[in-house]
């Protein structure tokens, strides 16, 4: 059974996840209105952006079902959560793949994402029994 802090810290992570899809949608949106205006957007940004905010949806049925007691959605949370920031910032490193702006909006993203790592990684979560 989960305690009260184990709750308030998986509210915490779907704010967390939210802030993420948020994030994402106005990346994608700036793209779109980039692309409209005449500026550049390539193919990278914009299958991206849609990979990503496609991936919010996801997270938070895994925070869900995690939050329901499944240490296996857990643990894939847990994972996630910790392989995502360093794959998104490590791409946006490559030289000349995509744009600062673009990079920085993506490393908002992944901030919140590694506050999702964290927090599973804490003693509020349950263990595997």
């Amino acid at each position: 059974m989960a305690t009260t802090t184990t709750q308030d810290s998986f509210t915490v992570v779907k704010k967390c996840i939210t802030l993420f899809g948020a994030v994402s949608a106005v990346i994608l949106a700036t793209v779109a209105v980039m692309a409209f205006t005449g500026h550049e957007a390539t193919s990278f940004m914009w299958f991206r952006g849609v990979i990503l905010l496609a991936v919010t949806p996801l997270l938070l049925r895994l925070a869900g079902r995690a939050a329901e007691g499944s240490y296996r959605d857990f643990d894939r949370l847990r994972t996630v959560s910790t392989i995502m920031p360093v794959a998104l910032v490590g791409v946006d490193l490559i030289p000349g793949l995509c744009p600062p702006w673009y990079a920085v909006l993506q490393g908002l993203s992944a901030l919140a994402l590694v506050a999702v790592a964290v927090l599973t990684r804490t003693s509020a979560f349950p263990r595997q029994s």
